[in-house]
């Protein structure tokens, strides 16, 4: 049974082939995001208290001054076992998709109670994709066709000097 222990963050150990970076950007999103929900997943540690899952949460933990986080001692993995581990709780996060429409409709429900979704790690350009409707009338039939028809787009060649009209290509 796994048993969730808080423990002071200057003890624990990070992993040193830690293959996984973490920028600043995303250590600050990571701790705005335990300012607003809390701290509701703990890192992973082996029985050395050498992080295995969590390096970001831990930095933001610092980032925060918290003293002590929660974790979970993981037993007896051997060190490929670690190893593996440490590579696969990242990559595994990442081979996930999103069903776009059920985005959208999470997303338009916490604009519309004026819920702050910077906490959420997406940028405002990934919002306003998924909520703002195109501003545009649809073409009519007898517009189609006609983007052969645009002003001409020159530049010169940086080699040979020639110039080209880039309508065409």
């Amino acid at each position: 049974m796994l048993k969730i222990e808080y423990i002071n963050t200057n003890k624990l150990i990070p992993y040193i082939n830690n293959s996984r970076t973490h920028s600043e950007f995303q250590v600050k999103q990571i701790a705005a995001s335990i300012s607003e929900f809390g701290f509701t997943n703990p890192v992973l540690i082996d029985e050395n208290e050498t992080i295995i899952a969590g390096h970001g949460r831990v930095m933001a933990a610092e980032l925060l001054s918290l003293d002590q986080i929660p974790t979970i001692k993981l037993k007896g993995l051997t060190k490929a076992q670690v190893k593996a581990y440490v590579i696969a709780d990242n990559k595994l996060a990442l081979n996930a998709d999103w069903n776009i429409d059920m985005l959208k409709l999470e997303f338009q429900d916490l604009l519309d109670i004026n819920f702050n979704v910077d906490v959420i790690g997406f940028d405002s350009n990934e919002i306003n994709a998924l909520t703002q409707t195109a501003d545009f009338d649809p073409a009519s039939e007898d517009d189609q066709g006609k983007l052969d028809q645009l002003d001409p787009k020159y530049i010169n060649c940086p080699h040979c000097g020639k110039e080209f009209d880039m309508r065409g290509v």
